[in-house]
């Protein structure tokens, strides 16, 4: 895609800092990191969603998450805990529209909150989660 930051990047056309590539997917340094070590690994084809992107492509970016994890754990940055994440779609906070995997190194105090406060959906009753999860079984 042509305007889109991510496919610059792979095709060379805007800098960044790579930490793995291979024939699926690339793992770079995010711009804008919520700690040190903040790595997003993408799929080298563009897809704007995740379930848009194969099967095997998405077994490699969190292969390749673990492999960069574990490195990040054993190196001088040596974090004590990490979240990966996925925001899919433009509600969900993603940006830019091309899929990526989020490694974000947690260190004890660092301030960095990832909450889910939950909705007023008043789905809490087992219930309602039969009734959701049902949902959800049948169009799979």
């Amino acid at each position: 895609m042509d305007d889109c930051i991510f496919c610059k990047i792979l095709k060379g056309e805007s800098p960044a800092s790579f930490v793995y590539r291979n024939d699926k997917v690339s793992a770079f340094m995010d711009l804008n990191p919520i700690n040190k070590g903040h790595v997003l690994v993408i799929p080298n084809e563009h897809h704007k969603r995740f379930a848009g992107v194969d099967n095997d492509t998405v077994g490699e970016m969190f292969k390749v998450a673990q492999k960069i994890l574990k490195s990040i754990e054993s190196s001088s940055i040596a974090c004590e805990g990490a979240n990966l994440f996925v925001s899919d779609g433009e509600v969900a906070g993603q940006e830019p529209p091309h899929t990526h995997l989020h490694i974000t190194p947690r260190f004890k105090g660092d301030g960095y909150r990832m909450g889910f406060s939950g909705t007023d959906a008043d789905e809490s009753s087992r219930e309602k989660l039969d009734e959701t999860a049902e949902i959800i079984k049948s169009a799979l």
